[in-house]
C-alpha cells in the first residue's frame, strides 16, 4: 500500500484523506444536532467560507428551564446533563453512567422523560425542559416526590430525582397506570439498593393522590 493509499482513497480523480472525512463529518453533526439553533443555511455559509468551531468555541443559546428562560453559551459537544449542573447549579439530576443506561439524570423534555447524559445541550433549544427541581413549590416537594417519601422509595437516594421525573413522565401520559405499565415506564431507571417494590407503590400512591 503506497502512502497516498493508506491515508485516504481516490472518487472520481479526487483525494479523500482521513483528516478530511473527519473534518466534513465532524460539522454536519454539529449542524444537525443544533437544529433550529445553527440552521442548514448557516452551515452552508460556513462550510462556504471554510469556518468552524473549535475545541472550546461556544454559541449563544437560550433553555427553557423549569418555567424560566435561560441565556447562556455552551459548546455544541456539551450534553443538557453537564450544562444544568455545571453551568446553572441544577444538581437534581445525578452524574451516573453518563452512556444511557442508569436512567439518574432523566429529566422531562415537553412532557417526555429524556437521558439528559445523551442529550446534547443545543438539543433541547426550544423545548420545555423540566427538572425534579421544578417540581417543587418552593420547599413543598411535588405529589410524586412525596409519594415517595411516604412509601419509603428511596434507600440511598442517589437515583431518585431520575426516578420521580421518570414517574411523573408516566402519569402525564396516563394518570391511571396499571402495574405493569409503571414496571414498564420505570424500567430504564435503575436502583442499586433494590427499591423497586416501593418505587411501584410510590407511583401508584401518587396516581391515587392525582385522581382524588
Amino acid at each position: 500500500m503506497t502512502d497516498d493509499t493508506r491515508d485516504g482513497h481516490r472518487s472520481g480523480g479526487q483525494e479523500l484523506s482521513r483528516r478530511a472525512f473527519i473534518k466534513t463529518s465532524g460539522m454536519g453533526t454539529v449542524a444537525f444536532a443544533m437544529g433550529p439553533a445553527y440552521g442548514a443555511g448557516q452551515a452552508a455559509a460556513d462550510e462556504e467560507t471554510e469556518t468552524r468551531l473549535e475545541a472550546g468555541e461556544t454559541v449563544p443559546i437560550t433553555l427553557h428551564i423549569n418555567g424560566r428562560s435561560e441565556r447562556l453559551l455552551v459548546e455544541p459537544r456539551w450534553s443538557l446533563l453537564f450544562v444544568l449542573r455545571e453551568r446553572l447549579g441544577l444538581t437534581a439530576a445525578k452524574v451516573g453512567c453518563e452512556r444511557g443506561e442508569c436512567g439518574s439524570c432523566t429529566v422531562l423534555l415537553d412532557d417526555v422523560p429524556r437521558y439528559a447524559c445523551m442529550t446534547l445541550a443545543v438539543e433541547a433549544v426550544g423545548r420545555r425542559i423540566e427538572t425534579a427541581e421544578g417540581l417543587m413549590d418552593g420547599e413543598t416537594l411535588g405529589q410524586v416526590q412525596a409519594s415517595f417519601v411516604k412509601e419509603d422509595g428511596l434507600q440511598c437516594g442517589y437515583c431518585t430525582p431520575g426516578q420521580v421525573m421518570a414517574a411523573e413522565g408516566l402519569l402525564r401520559r396516563n394518570p391511571s397506570p396499571g402495574r405493569d405499565e409503571i414496571r414498564h415506564a420505570m424500567s430504564g431507571n435503575l436502583c442499586r439498593c433494590g427499591a423497586y417494590a416501593h418505587i411501584f407503590n410510590a407511583v401508584e400512591d401518587a396516581a391515587r393522590h392525582r385522581k382524588g
